[in-house]
């Protein structure tokens, strides 16, 4: 007799390990999906066979990795049941998740969905009315099980079908962890996650820069947002110069170079080729000219930013020379400026 199949919606978190791991040890094969958007694990997507691997090898799960930016960055215009705390719409956000992973079990000829939530442990996505609001809105009622707190909630259709044993499942609630932890062990996972909000919408000072966009408070307005924006704004420092250009300064080595990765066609990139200091990537100023007998403002300002923000020499800042060049071909020529560092204030 042919397993059924169901699709778990994975974090990558404990809760989404064991339920899955719970509803596979009653004979079903399980597929996880894994969302990623901008604001949570879109690094994932550089080398998507080397987190499958890890997650196989780490857990025994099969993972798929599924890019819902677009659809997220449209859902941030007017979340239906608001945000959260910060800028986090954590009830539109699973609703999302939900209604795409239903539209995914054809492809996979699955019968049912599951999710690691636990009855009363986040405060706003995971209540009672929370948890049936997200099943209705996604169209997914009687479809979505909830394994480790099953017990406790209305049986889905794979429990009255007898897909899977009731009595198996589990009636965890609240926001204890002692239980989740047992069963880890019983099941014989030893590096599993510790719990922590990965989202970049809950974190109070990163949210705070993409809900500006979303108000029409920032360089880049909404209607004109993409992916990248996004990726260059969670990092750094920024800036706005003039003529509308949008200035990003790694604050180590590695933001130097995710923001020299993220440059696209008609981006400027700025460093300091003889002292330590940040890659700058200026934005925004496509139709200034590169022209090293006739500055433009944008790239003097971001020049000086560079030099500013450089490694100081005795606690000073002395003149440098910064290197520009125009991203996304070989063949025009750096420029090179000279600058002694002015000082700016950061958006």
């Amino acid at each position: 007799m042919k397993k059924r199949t169901a699709l778990a919606l994975y974090s990558g978190g404990l809760d989404s390990i064991l339920a899955t791991k719970l509803v596979e040890s009653l004979g079903i094969n399980v597929i996880c999906v894994k969302f990623v958007t901008p604001f949570f694990d879109y690094e994932l997507l550089q080398n998507q066979e080397a987190y499958k691997e890890e997650v196989l090898n780490e857990y025994g799960l099969n993972v798929v990795l599924y890019d819902l930016s677009e659809n997220y960055l449209e859902l941030l215009h007017n979340p239906s049941h608001g945000f959260g705390k910060n800028f986090n719409p954590c009830i539109d956000c699973k609703i999302l998740m939900c209604t795409r992973i239903k539209e995914m079990m054809g492809q996979y000829d699955a019968s049912f969905l599951i999710s690691g939530e636990v009855l009363g442990q986040r405060p706003m996505s995971q209540r009672r009315d929370t948890l049936r609001v997200i099943e209705r809105d996604s169209n997914n009622e009687g479809l979505l099980l909830r394994p480790l707190s099953a017990k406790l909630m209305t049986p889905t259709i794979a429990e009255t079908e007898g897909w899977v044993d009731r009595e198996k499942l589990l009636d965890f609630s609240g926001r204890g962890r002692s239980r989740q932890i047992q069963l880890a062990k019983d099941f014989g996972i030893q590096n599993f996650p510790t719990p922590a909000g990965g989202c970049t919408l809950a974190d109070p000072i990163l949210s705070e820069r993409i809900e500006k966009i979303y108000k029409g408070d920032f360089i880049v307005k909404a209607q004109d947002i993409r992916i990248s924006d996004i990726r260059l704004l969670l990092g750094g420092r920024q800036f706005e110069v003039s003529d509308g250009g949008w200035l990003i300064l790694g604050r180590n080595e590695q933001e130097n170079q995710k923001i020299e990765s993220l440059a696209e066609e008609g981006d400027l990139l700025l460093y300091m080729p003889e002292r330590p200091g940040p890659t700058a990537l200026l934005r925004g100023v496509a139709g200034v000219e590169v022209d090293a007998q006739n500055i433009a403002a944008p790239i003097q300002e971001s020049a000086d930013l560079v030099v500013r923000y450089g490694k100081k020499i005795k606690g000073k800042t002395p003149e440098a020379t910064v290197e520009v060049k125009l991203a996304g071909t070989d063949v025009e020529p750096p420029i090179y400026i000279q600058s002694a560092g002015l000082p700016a204030e950061t958006l």
